[in-house]
């Protein structure tokens, strides 16, 4: 099973490439990936239909218990036929309905794969957490696929409507998991299904969020304006997502869930309702659509709810029914959406008000509308009369859930024949339409489907085989799978819905009036363009009132919310410990009182250059305690933040003027109690934070490890880049996206490629090859120009570059590593641009702060790439012992390569800061007239 998940990745991997070489023809090798899905399940048919099931088990993260549990049963092997089968025959549609050169494809392609491949995964997936993964990556693709026509607004617009709704309810069926799993002592659903449930209000919240998230993805009401906005797609996406794949996905769930979880409380009465009334809405929808795919779509809300009344239930002969209604819908509707996409293709429009004649010009296209809609009516012998028999029958003794089941199969069938119709009917007074010549990809998808549906009506015995071991989850199975049960109830029930659709079909001219005026006096969609609109106008209201474009407002909100909450709370209950050391080290207690007094003074400054000075001194003053402490590591990094954070602070001040506003002297002594209050409340919680250790820290076993395992002495370094190597990850990650957004908001430049170099200006001809020195030396005006720091500068460089690479290297075993060393490079390249400006930046560092962000990241995933395709854990490192000549002996800790990507990240933050603070500012300034940053020289050589 997970082989078949690595093959749709890379599918989805290559698919643009192939597109590029083969066009829409790359669509033909892409489906062979879900079409091995479908032979797999087929190739697995003898396990499951006895009722036993292939288990596939990988470790995962083994800290949450949470492995790569997959597992095949007979609902899940009836899914994975159909998203496997359907799939690869709408890739083979696909491959004909685009034009070559069509815009898009090549994405429409990797994604389609892509959300064959997480769609699978959904259905194999035997722990709930693992189902949620392959849950929302269903919902991002499906936005994705919704959404190619990117140039139309309609196709914007309902890919994100598709996108909130089933988020949304995607992530309270995520807390509903949550809830189950720790109900339940863990989140594996075979386990959880195996042992006893408790139950209680608890257990009743967490049914209902785990509902939401079902009805929503599967657009039951209130939650089905999505599915209908959704058809801006183009047609082999409704296809594949509105009939057989990601609509289902919600189905399935509650049939997954339903034998142990249908006893629950409001379980049946959320679904039966919800169901019935989505069944009719949606029905009688159908019967006010002139738009073909539009017919469809609202056929299809209707059809969802009625498999969600029939799996939901809770009954062994409903789920039965259920199970054969799974096949009957994906078959018949996945086939009449493929047959609008060619009646689209060839005449140029969907509206069944201008079709006429359709039927005479491509009889065969309008044989295989017919067989699937008479299977969508329910009528003999196709799989559709055998799957709504059993439905009808399973529901006898529930006569108001019948009389509704009734009711909207009476609908279906009216709309079933509007379909038909509609599309292939010749009308009087409307020219006729063809088609064109149906190329052979197009015609045999929707043939084969509509096929399909005859030959599973007859073979209704095999069918009740293979999907009794379903049934009989929920207790004994009373009926069975036939095409011919004799005169029953049922039958006559079914004999009746058609009847009634046929007279509705019948007369649709006389119902016309009445059709137009029993609707809902707010749609679905409305309702949500309404909710979404009070929604925007409420984060308005609220940005108004509070965004008010004054930092120290903010800030003074957020401290005085630490205050009041977590300060209170910690007086309330005084957590911390009765004695404690106010000190280990007299020389603490000095440093302690000048950070004070430092920051003291630096909230009475006056001038910007004067607080910033102070505020460094308190950075300072906290790495001279860190060495106090004994932590020359953290020392360090401290003071090359510090160090750095000041040349920052040294750009952005170019910017801003040199006083302070001057303020109320009440206003200041506010913010200075506000200040107070703020530190002492972050003592309290750091104090507290200290005092509530119960059990023994983890941290006392890392000196033994990063020796034994991370095969360094420097605990630092090898718990960042081993131990605790996911961390470091995730904050390397954090800093990229922090550069590529902070610094692209200020100027919106490119940051991949380097900045272009001036040319050189000579008094003398310059001959080609003679190497120019000090070539920064022409960058800044001559009254601004420093001589002995542009000479030093180019001297110092290289060696400071080479001691960062030092602190690099030498990071694994003694005080440094790649984050100092990255720190070190980036303070080198400040001292460049401080000596030169922004040409001279450009002769130091040639490349984009980009390229060195995206190279850093990828040096550091690729490291953990390779540790698990050579046989270990993510980030695991290897000692490898090495020779050299005049070196000897040494060995090398392939940890260290994740170490380079640090330092590279590091460095390219830094260049990216200088970049975008320091030399587009440079740049803006000079064309505003300006001097371009650093001292500005009057006309009479005085400094300003």
């Amino acid at each position: 099973m997970l082989v078949l998940l690595i093959l749709h990745l890379v599918a989805a991997l290559v698919a643009p490439l192939l597109v590029r070489w083969w066009g829409p023809r790359a669509c033909y090798p892409l489906a062979l990936a879900p079409a091995a899905a479908a032979g797999w399940a087929l190739a697995r048919t003898p396990a499951v239909r006895d009722g036993g099931a292939v288990v596939e088990t990988y470790p995962w993260i083994r800290q949450l218990g949470l492995d790569l549990a997959l597992r095949l049963t007979t609902l899940s092997w009836l899914m994975t036929l159909l998203v496997g089968g359907v799939g690869a025959l709408v890739l083979v549609y696909s491959a004909r309905y685009f034009a070559p050169g069509s815009a898009g494809l090549a994405r429409f392609a990797a994604v389609l794969v892509a959300f064959a491949g997480a769609m699978l995964g959904l259905v194999l997936a035997d722990d709930l957490l693992l189902l949620y993964v392959c849950w929302e990556l269903t919902t991002i693709f499906s936005y994705l696929l919704i959404g190619h026509s990117t140039e139309r607004r309609a196709s914007r617009w309902a890919a994100a409507q598709a996108l909130t709704v089933t988020t949304l309810g995607g992530l309270a069926m995520l807390v509903g998991f949550i809830m189950l799993g720790d109900h339940a002592g863990g989140y594996r659903w075979s386990e959880i299904a195996a042992g006893p449930l408790p139950g209680g209000a608890y257990l009743v919240t967490a049914v209902l969020l785990i509902l939401a998230g079902a009805l929503s993805k599967s657009a039951v009401l209130p939650f089905s304006s999505w599915l209908p906005v959704a058809m801006a797609a183009p047609t082999p996406v409704s296809a594949y997502l509105h009939a057989a794949a990601m609509v289902k996905a919600g189905v399935y769930l509650i049939g997954l869930l339903a034998p142990v979880l249908a006893a629950v409380g409001p379980w049946r009465p959320v679904v039966v309702v919800a169901g019935l009334a989505t069944m009719l809405a949606g029905g009688w929808a159908a019967l006010r659509q002139t738009d073909l795919k539009l017919l469809l779509a609202y056929g299809t809300v209707s059809q969802l709810g009625l498999l969600a009344v029939v799996v939901g239930a809770g009954t062994p002969d409903a789920a039965l029914a259920g199970a054969a209604m799974l096949l009957a819908h994906a078959l018949f509707k996945a086939a009449l959406f493929l047959v609008v996409g060619i009646v689209d293709h060839g005449a140029d429009t969907r509206d069944l008000r201008e079709l006429s004649g359709l039927g005479r010009r491509a009889p065969l296209l309008a044989t295989v509308a017919v067989l699937a809609a008479a299977s969508m009516a329910g009528l003999p012998p196709l799989v559709g009369f055998v799957a709504k028999e059993a439905v009808l029958a399973a529901f006898t003794d529930r006569p108001w859930v019948l009389a509704g089941l009734v009711a909207g199969t009476a609908l279906t069938v009216a709309y079933s024949a509007r379909f038909v119709w509609g599309a292939f009917a010749t009308r009087p007074g409307v020219e006729p339409t063809g088609v064109g010549r149906i190329a052979a990809p197009m015609l045999v998808p929707p043939a084969l489907l509509a096929v399909l549906g005859l030959v599973a009506g007859p073979a209704a015995g095999l069918l009740d085989d293979l999907f009794s071991p379903y049934a009989e989850l929920f207790g004994t199975v009373g009926g069975h799978l036939a095409l011919w049960h004799g005169l029953t109830p049922a039958l006559g029930l079914s004999a009746l819905a058609v009847a009634g659709g046929g007279a509705l079909f019948a007369l649709r001219g006389p119902l016309a009036p009445v059709l137009a005026r029993l609707h809902v006096p707010v749609s679905g969609n409305q309702g949500y363009e309404w909710v979404i609109s009070r929604f925007d106008r409420l984060a308005i209201e609220v940005t108004s009132v509070t965004q008010r474009g004054s930092l120290p407002q903010y800030l003074g909100v957020i401290l005085l919310t630490l205050t009041v909450l977590p300060g209170g709370a910690m007086l309330a209950t005084r957590p911390w410990r009765d004695r404690i050391d106010a000190w280990d080290n007299p020389l603490q207690v000095v440093v302690v009182a000048v950070i004070a007094v430092a920051a003291v003074l630096a909230v009475g400054a006056r001038r910007r250059l004067t607080a910033m000075l102070l505020v460094g001194m308190t950075g300072y003053g906290s790495a001279m305690l860190f060495v106090l402490y004994g932590a020359p590591d953290l020392a360090l990094t401290q003071f090359l933040v510090e160090t750095a954070t000041i040349a920052v602070f040294v750009l952005v001040l170019r910017r801003l003027p040199e006083r302070f506003s001057a303020r109320p002297r009440r206003r200041r002594w506010v913010r200075r109690a506000i200040g107070v209050a703020a530190g002492v409340v972050a003592a309290g919680l750091a104090l507290t934070a200290a005092a509530a250790r119960r059990a023994p820290t983890i941290s006392e076993a890392f000196p033994d490890l990063a020796v034994t395992q991370g095969y360094g002495r420097n605990v630092v370094n090898v718990t960042l880049v081993d131990i605790r190597a996911w961390d470091t990850m995730g904050e390397l990650a954090v800093l990229v996206v922090a550069a590529t957004g902070v610094a692209s908001l200020v100027f919106q430049r490119s940051r991949t490629e380097p900045r272009p170099r001036r040319p050189l200006p000579s008094a003398r001809p310059h001959r080609p090859g003679r190497p120019v020195w000090l070539r920064g030396g022409v960058t800044l005006h001559e009254r601004r120009r420093s001589i002995v720091l542009e000479v030093v500068t180019r001297l110092i460089f290289h060696t400071v570059v080479v001691f960062s690479l030092f602190l690099l290297f030498s990071g694994h075993n003694a005080p440094g590593g790649g984050f100092a060393g990255g720190l070190v490079a980036g303070l080198a390249l400040v001292v460049r641009y401080l000596a030169g400006g922004r040409d001279e930046l450009a002769e130091a560092a040639p490349v984009g702060a980009g390229t060195v962000l995206g190279a850093g990241l990828l040096v550091s995933v690729g490291t953990g790439a390779i540790a698990l395709l050579a046989g270990g854990s993510v980030l695991e490192s290897a000692r490898v012992d090495l020779w050299l000549p005049l070196i000897g002996e040494f060995y090398l800790v392939t940890s260290l390569f994740f170490d380079v990507g640090v330092y590279l990240v590091v460095v390219g933050l830094v260049l990216d800061i200088l970049r975008s603070l320091g030399a587009e500012v440079d740049r803006h300034i000079e064309a505003a007239g300006g001097s371009g940053g650093g001292l500005r020289v009057d006309r009479k050589g005085r400094r300003t």
